[in-house]
């Protein structure tokens, strides 16, 4: 991780952004209804867009679990020109520079706004435009995008991995919330226990959480964020101390692989350009890099 005071510039031009400005752009809210014609825009680019498409297959369009708000900005012909999610976490999916800018404009009185997260040059984008009404980052992270594809290795099997059950919400909890701070800075449990008890106990009710227990103790985990035919998004990979040297995570994320890639063409997560450790644990385990992140976390307000 890296405390900046600002993104770095973006380090080439945005592409297929042509003939902005020329016409005027429409933002709104999208109303329940729309979800196909969400869909099937987003499906140009799955992989980048699996966390927004992910929640709309869970939840639809208008749903308190999105944590935010879907926003469609239009052309005069009524054409997606964007899409974006503003809230919580803030995606945008825009083809034109214009139709970013419109969506900064609206996500600059989102109050609830914690993270924007998204292709490096894109985000720094958007920073530009959304920066200017005098809002300030809190942290900058530099990520990879990983993504893995069949076939994946066929290693010796996990029979212990499973998703988690609700009983073993008490085991998750707390690695969870450690793995949050040590990202960001902020620890969940301390400051929304009951939201982040919620929302963690909503992915194993799923069968979203996958898990190995040894003795009582939590030695692997992985949570799928997002799932669609295209592309499922991991988070929360995580490798008990104890396991480490018997190469029990690398094991279980193959196997977990396998299992994925029996219903979905691709999976992708992201790690920290820094973490060069948690790098090479995934590309042994057979990821490759796909694209360059940022991930933006904002003071609050």
């Amino acid at each position: 991780m890296q405390t900046l005071t600002e993104p770095d510039a973006p380090t080439a031009t945005l592409r297929g952004r042509e003939h902005e400005g020329e016409f005027p752009l429409s933002v709104h809210a999208l109303a329940c209804g729309h979800e196909a014609e969400a869909l099937s825009y987003l499906a140009a680019r799955p992989l980048h867009t699996v966390y927004m498409a992910g929640l709309i297959h869970d939840n639809g369009l208008v749903n308190a679990h999105n944590r935010g708000t879907f926003y469609a900005c239009r052309d005069a012909s009524g054409r997606f020109a964007g899409l974006a999610l503003i809230g919580h976490v803030t995606q945008i999916e825009a083809r034109t520079g214009a139709a970013l800018k419109a969506f900064a404009r609206v996500a600059q009185q989102c109050s609830t706004a914690h993270v924007i997260m998204g292709v490096h040059e894109e985000v720094c984008a958007f920073w530009q435009h959304y920066a200017e009404a005098g809002q300030t980052l809190r942290l900058v992270c530099r990520e990879l995008l990983l993504e893995q594809r069949r076939p994946v290795e066929a290693g010796e099997a996990v029979p212990e991995l499973r998703p988690a059950t609700a009983d073993e919400l008490p085991l998750v909890l707390p690695v969870q919330a450690s793995m949050a701070e040590a990202e960001c800075g902020v620890n969940p449990l301390a400051v929304d226990p009951e939201g982040f008890r919620a929302r963690c106990a909503r992915r194993i009710a799923r069968g979203r959480t996958w898990i190995v227990v040894e003795q009582g103790t939590l030695v692997f985990k992985a949570d799928i964020m997002a799932e669609t035919a295209e592309a499922v998004y991991l988070e929360g990979i995580y490798v008990n101390e104890q396991a480490r040297g018997r190469r029990l995570g690398r094991r279980c994320l193959q196997q977990l692989g396998r299992i994925l890639l029996s219903r979905a063409r691709a999976i992708c997560l992201l790690v920290n350009e820094q973490h060069q450790e948690a790098q090479a644990f995934y590309l042994k385990a057979g990821y490759r890099v796909h694209s360059l992140y940022d991930t933006i976390y904002l003071y609050k307000g």
